[in-house]
């Protein structure tokens, strides 16, 4: 394991920063993971002007979910939440980068 993964996985454990979830593949079973949560809000602009929206995106590790997808169901705390868009990997290819819209 490099440096580097060993890093993000103590990250991922870290109660302060990681949280325990559970991913659900289109039509699969209930796999638990770990993910770590980014609720930003963006700010989009369109013409002259410029759209407020809340997101949801989710850090996820390669090593627990390999290839998801979008429509594939991730449950946060209570709350339901869906894949939309490509799933994208960070440059080391040990995080997946989820966009989330509620379920």
């Amino acid at each position: 394991m490099s440096a580097f993964a060993a890093a993000l996985s103590a990250l991922f454990a870290d109660p302060n920063i990681g949280r325990d979830a559970v991913y659900i593949a289109n039509g699969g079973v209930s796999v638990p993971v770990r993910v770590v949560a980014r609720r930003a809000d963006a700010i989009t602009d369109f013409g002259d002007a410029r759209l407020w929206s809340e997101t949801t995106r989710i850090d996820l590790r390669v090593t627990e979910v390999p290839n998801p997808r979008p429509g594939d169901r991730i449950e946060i705390g209570g709350d339901a939440f869906l894949i939309q868009g490509e799933p994208v990997r960070d440059r080391e290819r040990l995080v997946w980068t989820l966009d989330l819209r509620p379920a």
